[in-house]
């Protein structure tokens, strides 16, 4: 099994076009890490590199304790599972796990074992004969992961594995990779651009935007302390609500002034020297779609926090309901309780709950205090 390091890593194409600035990243043995971001944020690119499959134009890699910079993608011990699967279409699934191990003229005995073990592990013993194109996605998917599994390889590389499956395969698959991962204990980076997927799934979760890495943390923390406005919006669903706010002083009571609301924020939010500097200027105030009440709910919520605003559209989800809302010319989304009556058109007033808030620089984007 291995750690992977990552120091100082940059990825330069013709043109001088930089995919990857600066990355740096110690992922611990037998972690599950998880690298997540829009299209085009340098999270690919940093996993080819990991497995060698595109050349490190600064920086050193380590796996183990060995650079591996200069090492062929076959000899640093990793095996990579990619989007489309990469099966052989006229090899039977038999023959698919055991190309590799073939390749490194394994014994037959060895190799019969390696597969039928793999096999036992992902339920598809009944297909060892069939041949790709007679299976259905998840099936190729799990063919794909047991002809990485049959190397008993030190790190797992995962790109965006689920991302030609159906919603509800991909459900059921992301829980099949969560409990291999913890049958193997091998190290896994798993590349995704679905925030879903890299919060039910990872360890620890590394956000990346235009090649640089925003943030790296648990999922949790993610959610609960996002470093910058990038962060916030990005993790969580439906994402998070940005208001453009005024900070004032009421007496000794910090307020965001929203239009004709004035939103408490709670003294356990920041220490004074925090919030003065901003007293009478804009920043941007976020709030997650669960912390916002409709008055109908909003019981135990200080209520001189509303705000006032027209439903636009009210989205019965069955265990919740989704109120899409304007308020004073901001777009916003609340998910409140079945009960609520609100319904398309309606003037309601909405609490915000004043425990929950994020403030974030509006110039830097970075946040205030959580």
């Amino acid at each position: 099994m291995a750690s992977i390091s990552l120091k100082n890593i940059y990825k330069v194409y013709s043109g001088d076009v930089t995919a990857v600035h600066d990355f740096n990243l110690e992922i611990e043995d037998k972690e599950f890490i998880i690298l997540v971001g829009p299209s085009g944020c340098g999270k690919s690119t940093t996993l080819r590199m990991i497995a060698g499959l595109e050349e490190i134009t600064k920086g050193e890699l380590y796996i183990g304790d060995r650079l591996v910079n200069d090492v062929a993608p076959k000899d640093r011990d990793i095996a990579m599972v990619f989007q489309n699967y990469a099966l052989y279409p006229h090899m039977t699934v038999f023959k698919n796990m055991a190309f590799g191990l073939q390749l490194r003229k394994t014994p037959k005995e060895e190799i019969k074992k390696k597969v039928e073990e793999a096999a036992k592990i992902l339920d598809i013993e009944h297909l060892l004969n069939r041949k790709p194109k007679a299976l259905s996605g998840g099936q190729r998917q799990r063919v794909a992961l047991g002809r990485a599994m049959v190397r008993n390889p030190a790190v797992f590389l995962l790109d965006e594995p689920l991302s030609n499956l159906d919603a509800k395969l991909r459900t059921q698959m992301r829980s099949e990779i969560t409990k291999l991962h913890k049958r193997l204990g091998t190290t896994f980076v798993y590349v995704t651009h679905d925030q879903t997927e890299a919060m039910t799934m990872g360890d620890r979760i590394v956000v990346m935007k235009d090649g640089f890495i925003q943030q790296v943390d648990t999922p949790q923390k993610l959610y609960d302390e996002p470093s910058n406005m990038f962060v916030a919006g990005f993790i969580g669903s439906p994402q998070m609500n940005f208001l453009p706010v005024t900070i004032q002083k009421d007496g000794d009571q910090f307020v965001a002034k929203f239009g004709d609301s004035s939103i408490k924020i709670p003294k356990t939010k920041a220490p004074e020297e925090v919030l003065a500097p901003y007293v009478g200027k804009e920043v941007i105030l976020g709030i997650r779609p669960e912390n916002l009440h409709d008055e109908e709910v909003y019981m135990g919520i200080d209520t001189n926090s509303t705000i006032e605003c027209t439903v636009d559209l009210a989205e019965l989800m069955g265990s919740e309901i989704y109120l899409y809302f304007t308020t004073n010319g901001t777009k916003m989304i609340a998910r409140v309780p079945p009960r609520s009556s609100a319904k398309d058109g309606d003037t309601i007033k909405i609490a915000i709950d004043g425990t929950k808030i994020h403030l974030f620089d509006k110039e830097t984007e970075k946040t205030i205090c959580n």
